[in-house]
Parts: C-alpha cells; sequence; structure tokens
C-alpha cells in the first residue's frame, strides 16, 4: 500500500514539471506541420501561376526550388530545436527523482514499520490521559490530607503543578501553585503562577499582572525570567489602557 503511495504521490509532484517538457514537444510538431502545409500550399499556387500564365517558366523554377529548400528547412528545424532542449535527458532527470526519493527512503527511512492509524493513537491516547488524570486526582487528595505544617506538602503542589502545566492544564496549574506561595512565597514560582493565569484566560489578568510585579520586587536583578515579566506587566498595562 505504501508503494502505491509513493507512486500516485510522485506523479502528482513530477506532473507540473511534465507538463512544459509535454507542451513544448507538442508545439514544435505543431510548427512543423503548420510549416510544411504554408509551403505546399506556395507550391500549389505558383503552379497555378504558371499554368494561367501569371509567371514565367524560370521564375517558377527559381521559386520552387526556393519553397523547397523551405520545406527541408522546415522539416529539420524541429529535430534540431527537440535536440537544443533535450528531452531525453530531461524525461530521465524527471524519472530519476522519484527513484532518488525512494532510495534515500530506504537508506535513512524505516519501510517495516508497521503502521501507525490515527484512532489507535487517539484511543491510546486517552487512556493516558485517564491515567494521567487518576494520578494527579490521588495526588490532589493525599495533599488535602496533609497538615498544613508537613514539609512535603509545598512540595506536593509544586509537582502538582508541574505536571498539569506539562499537559497545559494552565488554571490547574496556577491553582496548585497558589497553594504552594500561600505556604512559602517563592519569586520564581510567583511568577510562574502568573504566567499560568495568563494562558488560562488569555490575556494578563489585574491578578497576574499583581503577581508578576511582586515576584519582580522578590527577585535577584539576574533572574532570567526578569524581561518575560516585565513584558507580561507591559501587555497588561496596555490591555488597561486599552480595553
Amino acid at each position: 500500500m505504501i508503494w502505491l503511495s509513493i507512486a500516485l504521490l510522485s506523479l502528482l509532484a513530477l506532473t507540473p514539471a511534465a507538463l512544459p517538457l509535454w507542451q513544448r514537444a507538442r508545439q514544435i510538431r505543431d510548427e512543423r506541420s503548420a510549416a510544411l502545409a504554408l509551403h505546399e500550399a506556395q507550391l500549389v499556387e505558383i503552379d497555378r501561376d504558371l499554368a494561367i500564365g501569371l509567371i514565367a517558366p524560370t521564375e517558377h523554377d527559381i521559386a520552387r526550388l526556393e519553397i523547397q529548400r523551405r520545406i527541408l528547412t522546415a522539416d529539420t528545424a524541429p529535430t534540431q530545436a527537440a535536440d537544443a532542449i533535450s528531452p531525453g535527458w530531461a524525461w530521465g532527470g524527471l524519472a530519476l527523482i522519484p527513484v532518488a526519493a525512494v532510495g534515500l527512503y530506504l537508506t535513512n527511512g524505516v519501510p517495516s514499520l508497521p503502521a501507525q492509524p490515527l484512532g489507535p493513537r487517539l484511543v491510546a491516547q486517552h487512556m493516558q490521559n485517564t491515567r494521567n488524570n487518576a494520578v494527579l486526582d490521588r495526588l490532589r487528595q493525599t495533599l488535602a490530607q496533609l497538615p498544613a505544617k508537613d514539609p512535603s506538602l509545598r512540595q506536593g503542589y509544586l509537582l502538582l503543578g508541574q505536571a498539569e502545566a506539562g499537559r497545559a492544564h494552565y488554571a490547574e496549574a496556577a491553582e496548585a501553585w497558589n497553594h504552594a506561595l500561600q505556604l512559602g512565597f517563592d519569586p520564581e514560582v510567583a511568577a510562574r503562577t502568573a504566567e499560568a493565569m495568563t494562558r488560562a484566560s488569555g490575556h494578563v489578568t489585574p491578578e497576574a499582572q499583581a503577581l508578576f510585579s511582586k515576584a519582580l520586587d522578590a527577585a535577584p536583578k539576574d533572574a532570567p525570567w526578569r524581561n518575560a515579566a516585565q513584558a507580561r506587566i507591559a501587555e497588561g498595562e496596555h490591555e488597561q489602557e486599552n480595553p
């Protein structure tokens, strides 16, 4: 099945390049046929002129030789033009493209790799998400049962926030990190929380902007996320000035 797909894709990809070659060959044939037909009509015309006495026999012979010379020229000109553009080389080059592509695929690809249909992959992803949800729900239940002074409580909320952010569940990540901030303020965690709040809402909310400012006030001057936080604050101020 894959080879049929490769053949069809190669045909589709090479069609735009093959059409000009085919049109050029057809144009050459049409030009040759038109030129020959014109010169043959001229021969008939001078024969008729000779028959009715419009031209002398000497003029007729000269004109006939000239037209015959033109016929020979028109008959050989298309061949010379065709040789000039080398259609054989052009068609051969086009044919080599899919051959080279298949060679590269066999060399660098994995032809024996089994197919991976979308349906089973979506089912597997759903099952993985279900398992992840179950694990995180158990983590939430465990954290809810820990005493407020347990030293592992803050670390648990930090891990929960990282897991939710990794799944792009930014609202849940912000909630978990807010719990961690309540147990101990950290400027970097505050900046992450504000960023998660921003991504969850789609804009810099006043709460996120205030948290960014608080994080910057407590952060060292060389904090790697300082510029990003300042940009978010400026974005929030712009949104407030231009609602």
